[in-house]
This record gives structure tokens, C-alpha cells and sequence, in this order.
């Protein structure tokens, strides 16, 4: 029995050691299309409603880390706890589910406002997801269609001229010093690249000059995965509306680089109208969404057939049209 008893404890930490967090966990997914019933319909990946205590000792970077989380992600929702010396016992709502971005689903996608990356994985209906940190505002990362160009293991770190006199060389050959990380994938993009980093508690903020930073861990298992020619695309959706089990979901995070031509109330409507007639949704919901712009999916509603959309016919009715509930 104790022989037993160890075996199953030991398959448990196994598969907790493999799925509890989100760095490089492969997730299922099905677009939204005509062609598919939308009962099928899913485009929210990873856990929802998953919590986390904190512990002795624990800052809130280490947690964002632990559960394959940008500093982003965290910040946004935990703004007035101190990040270094949160109160252990401490419940946090942990942002570990995510709504696919709308567009492209091959290759790699990065979404610059959530701080995010993508790839899929070729051949399958499977996708991973990893926090990456970005372009500052003075060199913002390009968006744009792009391909892997180049591969490195160990890359040497050529300094920019602009820094040169700050550092008083014009190259860092690799070790621990480099901010390139151990691994480089260059792009098409003139001098921008997806690479590790030797500060982690970047990931999740604004600090390159333009390049797309990933976790030590992160690049380490991404890299082999990603062959020459790959597709990268990156894009600027700050506003995303996805469904899983009949649900409907909206994501919303801050437009940081007021990139956006509309405003953050029309781009939910446009999305929202992409899934049909036979969507029932809480425009009340929708709003308080927009207005937190937390990042966290939030459920706004249900497709016909799946979810208790009853509930949703009734806040339709008090509702006629989204764009009066918005303005």
C-alpha cells in the first residue's frame, strides 16, 4: 500500500511539475469559424479561476515567474501590494488563462500591449504561450510580418553605437553579463530579435531597445522549437473577445502606445459582432471589462446552445444595442 501510495503521489507532482504553471505548457484551441460549430468553438486557453497564496518569503516577481507570468500581469492586478513584501497567507487570483488574438494563428505572435507571446505549434490545434518584455517608448518594438533569420546558442552582445560610451566596449562575448541570454533568434526586422536575458525581472515591462525578451527557462525551451523561416507576427490588440465551453470571454489591457484608431469601447463591439447572431452578452459586463482593463478574461455572456444564455437574453433585452450600453 505505502509503495503504492508513493507512486500515485509521484505521478501527481509529475503532472503538477508539468502543468501547474505556464511556461511551455501546450494548450488546445479551435477558432471561431463558420465552418465548425461554435459549441466547439475554443479560443481561451490555460486555467481559470486559479489561486495562489503567498508564502514566507515570496515577492510578487517570484510568483509571476513561478506561474510563467510577466510582471505585467501581476502589477496591473495587484497594484496597491507591495511587490517585495507582500503578506504571506495572502489570496491572489493568479491571470494563468488567456484569449488567443485574433488574426494569424501560425508561426509566432507576439501581442505588444499584453506583453505576450504565442507560437503554434505546427501541424496541430496546440499553441504556447510565453510573457516576453518589449521596446521601450523610446524604441518601441516594430509591428510588422516578420521571419526568423537567424539562430545563436551563446550569442556575443554587438553594443549599439548610441551605448558604446556608456560601456566602454563595442562587444560582450556570452556568460552571465550578456543581456542576450544564451539563446537569439533574429528577425527580418533590422537588429530585432526574441531572446533570452541575464535580468529576468524584465519580462513583463517596457526596458529593450526594441528586441523581445523571454525568461531564461522560457528561451531555453522555445529555441530548439523554432526553425529558420519562421513566421513571427507583431501586433497590437489590446482588446480581445474569445469562447470555450459555449462561453463568451473579452480581455482587455491598458493601450499603452495609443496605437489604436478606435477607441477600446468600438473594437469590443466589432469583435463581439464577428461571433454572430447567436451570441447573448452583458453589455454591463463588457463595460466594467473596458474600465478595469486588468488583462484578466472576464465572462461576458454565452453562444446559443452552450452556457445559461437565458440569463443572457434577459440583460439583452435591457440592452438594446452594445453601442448604447458603451456610450
Amino acid at each position: 500500500m505505502r509503495i503504492r501510495k508513493k507512486i500515485f503521489f509521484g505521478a501527481l507532482l509529475a503532472v503538477f511539475l508539468t502543468f501547474g504553471t505556464a511556461n511551455g505548457a501546450g494548450f488546445s484551441y479551435q477558432m471561431i469559424s463558420k465552418s465548425v460549430p461554435a459549441a466547439k468553438w475554443k479560443t481561451v486557453i490555460g486555467w481559470l479561476h486559479q489561486q495562489h497564496t503567498v508564502a514566507e518569503g515570496e515577492t510578487l516577481l517570484d510568483i509571476a515567474r513561478n506561474f510563467g507570468l510577466g510582471w505585467n500581469e501581476i502589477e496591473i492586478l495587484y497594484p496597491n501590494i507591495d511587490p517585495w513584501l507582500p503578506d504571506p497567507g495572502t489570496k491572489l487570483a493568479m491571470p494563468v488563462c488567456w484569449i488567443l488574438p485574433s488574426g494569424k494563428h501560425e508561426g509566432i505572435v507576439i501581442n505588444i500591449p499584453e506583453m505576450r507571446l504565442y507560437r503554434y505549434i505546427p501541424g496541430t490545434n496546440m499553441v504556447e504561450t510565453y510573457p516576453v518584455g518589449i521596446g521601450t517608448e523610446e524604441f518601441q518594438t516594430p509591428l510588422g510580418d516578420y521571419q526568423v533569420v537567424e539562430r545563436q546558442k551563446n550569442p556575443v552582445w554587438t553594443v549599439p553605437p548610441s551605448l558604446r560610451q556608456k560601456y566602454n566596449f563595442t562587444s560582450m562575448p556570452p556568460g552571465p553579463r550578456n543581456p542576450l541570454g544564451a539563446y537569439w533568434l533574429g528577425l527580418s526586422a533590422h537588429h530585432i530579435g526574441i531572446h533570452g536575458t541575464n535580468f529576468p525581472w524584465a519580462v513583463g515591462r517596457q526596458v529593450s531597445r526594441g528586441c523581445i525578451r523571454l525568461y531564461p527557462e522560457d528561451i531555453k525551451r522555445l529555441f530548439p522549437e523554432v526553425a529558420l523561416g519562421t513566421k513571427v507576427h507583431i501586433i497590437y490588440e489590446p482588446v480581445k473577445v474569445g469562447v470555450i465551453d459555449g462561453d463568451i470571454y473579452i480581455e482587455v489591457h491598458p493601450d499603452a502606445e495609443g496605437k489604436t484608431t478606435n477607441d477600446l469601447h468600438q473594437i469590443a463591439m466589432d469583435r463581439l459582432q464577428k461571433l454572430g447572431k447567436q451570441c447573448y452578452v452583458s453589455y454591463d459586463l463588457v463595460k466594467k471589462a473596458i474600465q478595469d482593463k486588468n488583462g484578466m478574461p472576464v465572462r461576458i455572456g454565452s453562444i446559443q446552445g452552450g452556457g445559461d444564455e437565458g440569463a443572457f437574453r434577459a440583460e439583452q433585452k435591457k440592452n438594446e444595442t452594445l453601442k448604447e450600453a458603451i456610450n
